[in-house]
């Protein structure tokens, strides 16, 4: 039938037409999506952090004197550094040779002087890097650069002078209310260690229960635009551990240490540790929104697990200022 239509029969081995249709080959599996990492946790690195700074500063706190003043002004030359970056990524020019030599010669002033030279050093700060700006050859940023210089003044060395004027504030409280009174409540030249440990005591305890309430319970944002990592439930977490930090550096204190201690009544370290846990928090939030705004995660990278110093400090640069003035008040009305 083929051969009378003109067609050629296959020639043996000659592929017919359904065997010379090209060969189906399947298709790859459809790979599956990569799986969403989780975020590498930082506690390792904050506990590495705590487990070197907290014995060090600890025996500087004890030991006070030149040593404890050296430290301070390391601190905050290293917090101002770092502030000054966050702000040159906005695009500002800070004059760093003033602003830290203002903010270096800050807690210098505060442990020879009294809060007063400290004030009177500011002033004269802002004086200087105003002048200083006069000379620089652009002047269209001149209101960014004042504003940035004096600020890292004020927020880095200004509030962490402090520290200075509280480990000391036996002198400060004799100033205002007389030697007599002063000791009459329970307050000798040393009391300052355990007015520094107190402190720190609750702030940090109060940022460790933020921390993990926060990642136990937290449900509802604390600060959305600001921070989104951070919660009520955490924030109310923190402010309990706070306050509970606070009363466990007293107990220890009453124990190991009482005359430093018997200053503060339990009713005092309840109202301190409350206002100073929500002082944390406040200057916890500051710093996140300094950083949010400069579009940075951490200031810097010096302390693993933290951040940089500023990421330390945050918290205390408030709580050690409210500290002061807290006791300031507490003297004042015990006294009047």
């Amino acid at each position: 039938m083929s051969e009378s239509m003109g067609g050629e029969p296959p020639r043996p081995g000659q592929p017919t037409g359904a065997e010379s249709a090209e060969p189906v080959h399947p298709l790859p599996s459809t790979p599956a999506p990569p799986r969403a990492k989780k975020p590498r946790s930082d506690l390792p690195g904050r506990l590495l952090t705590a487990g070197i700074l907290v014995p060090l500063v600890s025996y500087v706190i004890v030991r006070g004197g030149l040593l404890y003043l050296a430290t301070v002004v390391v601190i905050i030359l290293l917090g101002q550094r770092e502030f000054y970056r966050l702000i040159e990524d906005k695009g500002a020019r800070p004059l760093h040779t003033f602003g830290l030599a203002a903010g270096g010669a800050l807690p210098v002033v505060a442990y020879v002087g009294t809060e007063y030279h400290m004030t009177v050093l500011m002033t004269f700060s802002l004086l200087a890097v105003m002048v200083a700006q006069l000379g620089k050859a652009e002047i269209t940023e001149a209101m960014a650069s004042i504003s940035g210089t004096f600020f890292g003044v004020f927020y880095v060395g200004w509030l962490l002078s402090y520290a200075v004027v509280l480990r000391n504030f036996y002198h400060a409280a004799v100033s205002q209310s007389g030697e007599v009174s002063v000791r009459t409540l329970g307050i000798v030249p040393e009391s300052g260690i355990f007015f520094m440990f107190f402190t720190l005591f609750c702030v940090i305890w109060c940022d460790a229960g933020a921390y993990f309430g926060g990642r136990a319970w937290g449900r509802h944002k604390l600060a959305r635009k600001i921070s989104p990592g951070k919660s009520v439930e955490g924030a109310i977490t923190g402010v309990a551990s706070g306050v509970a930090g606070g009363l466990v550096c007293k107990l220890a204190c009453d124990f190991f240490w009482p005359e430093l201690s018997q200053s503060l009544s339990i009713t005092a370290v309840l109202i301190l540790g409350t206002v100073l846990s929500m002082a944390g928090i406040v200057g916890d939030l500051v710093e996140s929104l300094l950083k949010r705004d400069a579009s940075v995660k951490d200031t810097g990278s010096l302390l693993p697990g933290t951040g940089g110093v500023l990421d330390r400090i945050d918290s205390p640069l408030l709580g050690i200022p409210v500290m002061y003035y807290g006791l300031l008040l507490y003297v004042f009305l015990q006294v009047g």
